[in-house]
């Protein structure tokens, strides 16, 4: 161990990390991985996209920015909140970031205080975790469950609910069980927070991606909620736009300028051409992104039939692009389970236990690849699971 190590703060503490780490560098030896793990989509971003971020180098769209981002995106942020999602959020409402994992850090880093109990949704993207702890918070799980498609029970939040507790984190569609809380379920979550003052966090980066009869609703256009309420949103997943690291947070402007400080202390501003890339998205044409959703909407409905074919249970997703898959009948927990398919078939699927979850019977199986590849990773994991069936 090195003297920096040594000394390393107590506040870090491993995650996951060594066990997607020994998964990545296991994909890296091998030829033809199929991968379904990471939530990166295999789509391309969008020509106009592209042609906006080149457009912007070529004028020398390349110095800093203000903290909060470039106007005209922000303008444009506010005017998709309003005519997509109903939600009244002005231009110094907004502060646009280096991707909603920067935006879960900022808005941690300004309302969670050393001791303070969030409430999380689990199984759950564990950044969230990590963000709660490094400021000094404690991550609270409320758990979901397959029998019920991993949707949120109110009930489960409540009993959770302590003189400490100070947010609840809402993301929805969910990661990584693909869970659309319904509209009524979010105003009965509203009734909670304000009978028990609890902030509220509203992860929407899936919030596109959803898939009928399933309804999307942001907390924040319900009364009394957008006082109350940051609102999490970004390009990357609805947009394929994952390396281009930008999305945006969204609260009451006396907030936003209290947290304008430590936005410039965390990376001064997102990305400039990222940003221009980001206007050209939100203002130029949504076709290619209803083909997108689209094509997920046909790989979804194609691999759950034939997850159950091949003898696993899972919880029916209402939006995202994963599917939250029992393999308990194989005999193995799933980190093994992974690895071994991994190694000894070239598909790659992460473990529930990535995400937060105690139990050891889940995987995540996201379908980010063209749907002929997608049939032949479900050919591989079902003979594979045939052959370790106990």
């Amino acid at each position: 161990m090195s003297v920096l190590t040594s000394r390393l703060a107590p506040r870090i503490v491993e995650e996951d990390g060594a066990f997607r780490t020994r998964m990545l560098k296991v994909a890296a030896g091998l030829d033809e991985v199929i991968a379904l793990g990471r939530g990166d989509p295999d789509f391309h971003t969008p020509d106009h996209i592209v042609a906006a971020a080149k457009a912007a180098l070529d004028t020398n769209q390349h110095h800093y920015t203000g903290p909060a981002g470039i106007l005209p995106l922000r303008e444009a942020i506010s005017a998709n909140f309003k005519d997509r999602y109903g939600l009244d959020y002005g231009p110094d409402d907004v502060i646009v970031t280096a991707g909603v994992q920067e935006g879960i850090m900022l808005t941690m880093l300004g309302l969670c205080s050393p001791g303070d109990e969030v409430l999380i949704t689990s199984p759950r993207f564990t950044t969230y975790d990590t963000a709660v702890r490094l400021c000094g918070g404690i991550p609270v799980p409320v758990p979901t469950w397959e029998k019920d498609d991993f949707a949120l029970d109110v009930g489960e939040i409540e009993s959770r609910i302590t003189p400490a507790t100070r947010m609840f984190v809402l993301v929805s569609p969910n990661n990584p069980t693909g869970a659309v809380t319904p509209p009524a379920v979010i105003r009965e979550i509203a009734d909670l927070a304000l009978e028990h003052d609890l902030l509220i966090v509203a992860d929407e980066i899936y919030g596109r991606l959803i898939y009928p009869p399933n309804e999307h609703l942001s907390i924040a256009t319900l009364p009394g909620m957008r006082e109350r309420t940051v609102t999490l949103n970004g390009f990357s997943k609805t947009y394929s736009m994952t390396g281009w690291r930008v999305g945006y947070l969204a609260a009451p402007e006396d907030l936003i300028e209290m947290l304008m400080e430590p936005r410039h202390t965390l990376s001064i501003n997102s990305c400039t051409m990222s940003q221009y890339a980001a206007l050209a998205a939100l203002t130029g044409p949504q076709e290619p992104i209803d083909a997108l959703v689209e094509a997920y909407g046909r790989r979804r409905a194609w691999l759950m039939p034939a997850l159950t074919d091949a003898g696993f249970t899972y919880g029916h997703p209402g939006g995202a692009f994963y599917i939250y898959t029992n393999v308990s009948s194989t005999g193995m927990p799933a980190p093994e389970f992974c690895e071994r398919l991994l190694r000894e078939t070239g598909v790659m699927v992460f473990p529930g236990t990535m995400f937060g979850d105690s139990s050891t019977d889940y995987i995540r199986i996201s379908y980010l690849q063209p749907l002929p590849l997608i049939k032949e990773a479900m050919a591989r994991i079902a003979a594979f699971a045939q052959g370790v069936t106990l």
